[in-house]
């Protein structure tokens, strides 16, 4: 199959899973937003630099690298547009628990994502409409689809910043019903997303399988260089291995379900962009999960050296 017959193909999912992938997402954000507590934002007063640092990685470097490639790569326009819309969006809950996972420094990790979680309300509609305009290919595609770029700035946000600021509100004024709540909800709906994204994946097969090529080797190759980038900006902050290790999770696992929602609800299903994030949505939990068998490997290795 080639990408013009892939575009071609309109990927949906039927009402009750595309309300059941939003209601995901916002519940995940909602949760995000009840742990949210001051201590989070610590490394605003302790290490700014390694505070901003690793937000300017992955709210600016992620997009700016994912231009840069698809602008080597040069793949099909719906297949740069679906890389530019996942680099574009936040990270999530997933990144603190590989962290955790991979004895990286789970309280930077947790303070990245708090700080780009408040930010990607505003960040990310705006991100996905100047990255993709920056590119030719993607800004000309976005015009044929008819794109209302106003409204889909609008409608982002409100989805985004609604249930963020709902929760920062219950956080303030009932922390401790707070407390209780928002690790079930975290799970909660963590697994609706992967209920969604999996049943999804399964029945697209027969259309993501005769294309794997298109989608899985930039899938691949996006999420490798994510992972380094995030490493490498954090050696270049000076930041210690476990920080470093942190900052590779958040840089490298991007919040795919969210990107799909927006694909679906946003940009029609486009065949080439929505299979991106599908794969993308199931690729980043095996990478993620070599990246922590690699890290704890390397940890084995160390204190069994003589």
């Amino acid at each position: 199959m080639d990408a013009l017959t892939l575009d071609q193909i309109t990927i949906a999912l039927s009402p009750s899973s595309q309300a059941m992938l939003s209601a995901a997402i916002i519940i995940m954000i909602f949760a995000i937003a009840l742990s949210l507590k001051p201590e989070h934002f610590s490394f605003l007063k302790t290490d700014p630099k390694l505070f901003w640092g690793g937000l300017a990685a992955q709210l600016i470097g992620l997009p700016a690298m994912t231009l840069l490639l698809v602008t080597i790569m040069a793949p099909h326009p719906s297949i740069a547009l679906g890389m530019i819309v996942v680099a574009a969006c936040p990270g999530g809950n997933v990144s603190n628990f590989m962290t955790w996972s991979a004895r990286g420094d789970t309280a930077y990790s947790v303070s990245l994502t708090a700080g780009s979680s408040v930010i990607a309300a505003l960040w990310t509609p705006a991100a996905i409409l100047f990255w993709s305009a920056l590119y030719p290919p993607t800004d000309a595609l976005l015009d044929t689809i008819d794109f209302n770029r106003v409204a889909f700035v609008a409608q982002t946000t409100v989805m985004l910043a609604a249930p963020l600021a709902l929760g920062m509100y219950g956080a303030h004024k009932i922390p401790a019903a707070a407390e209780k709540i928002r690790n079930p909800l975290a799970l909660f709906g963590a697994g609706m997303l992967a209920i969604v994204i999996l049943d999804g994946f399964i029945k697209l097969t027969g259309v993501l399988l005769p294309a794997w090529a298109l989608i899985l080797i930039p899938v691949a190759v996006h999420n490798a260089c994510a992972f380094a980038l995030g490493a490498g900006v954090g050696r270049l902050l000076g930041a210690s291995p476990a920080r470093r290790r942190s900052l590779a999770f958040e840089v490298g696992i991007q919040n795919a379900g969210l990107a799909i929602v927006l694909l679906l609800a946003q940009l029609k299903g486009l065949g080439g962009a929505a299979a991106i994030a599908a794969v993308w949505g199931v690729w980043h939990f095996l990478s993620g999960g070599v990246m922590i068998l690699l890290y704890r490997t390397l940890d084995a290795r160390k204190a069994n050296a003589p």
